[in-house]
């Protein structure tokens, strides 16, 4: 296997001439047309299942960490199968792969509306995001091999816009569904939108070609690769319960690290390898993937704090914390489009380099919030950091995709999806932990400053918990005083733990825009992709 160069193309490789352009369904943009409600509807299914939560704890009578299994067996199901089912697409064709996700993911759905037990949902959970994990890429697949190079850039900002758009809506469609309907109903949505989805899909998706239809399953890399993610994410949905030093933590870190090495060393020997290592031999294709990563452990991780500030501290409610949000994530929807035209323009790596620059000076705006922060000011933060990802989603995702050859787009795709679902696990993993330590760290020295007994070893650790959710543990009977004291206290802690959270967020951001500068430059028109 040798790393080599070739011009981007359009099309299939080895799949003949493309079919003639006149027809609506050979229109790239009846292509984009058509794969907008699927992916709407998965990225819909990932905010707007959180809402449901506490409906679904009293309906089912879940656990605090049954539910959120909820959330964690989908991601775990999305982001093990990711890599085999790009490989499936670019074997088997991605319109019939893209397809079968979305009918499966359909069934998955009403599945889990049916459940009668927290076990059964979480079950259809997981399985629901494997058809996602189906979905995703192949529809990634169907934009690199529909659209010529010099439109890719704006295919990829309406592809962001979607995204956005979905994201942005799903906690205030939650709500209204919950409270109309019952929890359910958040899974039955799933039903006309995916209706739609398959029905465009039939109309308008060219017919089903296989981009690289020779080749073979690599089985093995197959079992390598899905036993180290699976550790990987495992370890990282454990850490912040049961501990980085959790003998469970550790071995899941230590099974990470050996399957995934092992899954490295055996790409090397098969002819047909599941993940060809020399797609990374192109800078843009790495280097994407690595800011890809460092982005989503920034925006998840620090995102996932922010709603705990603004409901915890600022004392917001769920809807007007949804509205607060709006200005980053509408945003996200209304300027990624613009961010695919100005790529196509001038290549992915300044608008990248912009969106990682503006993604940080929101990020370090946050850094400094306080308790009683004005909403301009949020705001402000927000529409930089809504903007600066915008920016830096369609870069990187161009960078990925767009440098990889047309019959490895399935497997560039899924490329593109793994890092965004890890880098999301390792933020809020590892911010979490520093929100946790800072607060252990902090607390005794805030209460000993309002005048109260400092809690000893054993109360830090049922107290922290709560604390980092912006709340406070209230002594049985205190008086309006020591709990306001108490309550005072807690929230400095809190604070403490968030400025510097999102400082390391705001500086991984600012690292990764001087990564951003060694990218190819140029359009995608004008440069070499890899040929494997």
């Amino acid at each position: 296997m040798t790393a080599a160069t070739e011009p981007v193309t359009t099309g299939a490789e080895g799949a003949g001439p493309p079919a003639p352009r006149g027809r609506l369904r050979e229109s790239p943009w009846a292509t984009l047309v058509a794969i907008a409600f699927g992916v709407m509807m998965v990225a819909l299914d990932g905010t707007i299942v959180a809402v449901a939560n506490p409906a679904i704890g009293a309906s089912l009578g879940a656990s605090l960490a049954e539910l959120q299994w909820v959330t964690h067996g989908y991601l775990l199901g999305l982001a093990v199968f990711l890599i085999t089912a790009g490989k499936i697409g670019d074997r088997f064709g991605h319109r019939n792969t893209y397809l079968v996700g979305v009918v499966g993911f359909v069934l998955s759905s009403v599945a889990i509306a049916l459940s009668s037990g927290v076990a059964m949902l979480i079950a259809f959970r997981v399985l629901q995001g494997v058809f996602g994990a189906l979905l995703l890429p192949s529809a990634m697949g169907l934009l690199r091999s529909g659209f010529p190079p010099s439109k890719l850039g704006r295919a990829f900002g309406v592809f962001g816009s979607l995204i956005g758009a979905a994201t942005a809506g799903g906690p205030i469609l939650g709500g209204i569904l919950v409270d109309a309907f019952g929890w359910e109903a958040v899974f039955y949505i799933n039903v006309p939108v995916g209706a739609a989805a398959l029905a465009l899909g039939l109309w308008l998706l060219a017919a089903n070609r296989a981009t690289d239809p020779g080749s073979r399953m690599d089985v093995p890399g197959i079992v390598l690769i899905s036993v180290a993610i699976f550790a990987l994410v495992w370890a990282l949905v454990e850490a912040p319960a049961a501990g980085w030093g959790h003998p469970v933590t550790l071995g899941s870190l230590a099974a990470a690290v050996l399957f995934g090495g092992a899954f490295l060393l055996w790409e090397r020997r098969p002819e047909q390898p599941l993940l060809p290592l020399a797609l990374f031999a192109n800078p843009s294709v790495s280097i994407g993937t690595l800011l890809t990563v460092a982005m989503a452990l920034s925006l998840m991780g620090s995102l996932f704090f922010i709603t705990f500030y603004l409901q915890g501290i600022q004392g917001m409610s769920p809807a007007r914390t949804g509205l607060q949000l709006i200005s980053m994530t509408a945003l996200m929807a209304v300027t990624s489009p613009i961010a695919g035209r100005v790529l196509d323009r001038v290549g992915a790596r300044p608008p990248t380099t912009v969106g990682l620059l503006l993604a940080s000076a929101g990020m370090f705006m946050l850094s400094r919030l306080e308790t009683d922060t004005g909403v301009v000011f949020m705001s402000a933060a927000f529409v930089l950091l809504g903007t600066g990802l915008s920016l830096i989603m369609t870069g990187a995702t161009a960078a990925i995709i767009g440098n990889a050859p047309v019959r490895l787009a399935g497997v560039a795709s899924a490329v593109q999806q793994a890092a965004m679902q890890l880098g999301g696990s390792l933020g809020t993993a590892v911010l979490g932990a520093v929100m946790s330590a800072t607060i252990v760290s902090t607390l005794p020295g805030h209460f000993a400053g309002a005048g109260l007994a400092e809690p000893s070893a054993d109360d830090l650790v049922d107290m922290q918990s709560v604390v980092a959710q912006g709340g406070a543990v209230l002594p049985e009977g205190a008086s309006p005083e020591v709990a306001a004291a108490v309550t005072q206290a807690s929230n400095l802690a809190f604070m403490d733990g968030l400025h510097l959270a999102f400082t390391i967020a705001a500086a991984v951001m600012l690292a990764a825009a001087a990564l951003s500068l060694l990218m190819r430059s140029g359009r995608m028109t004008d440069g070499p992709a890899v040929h494997i």
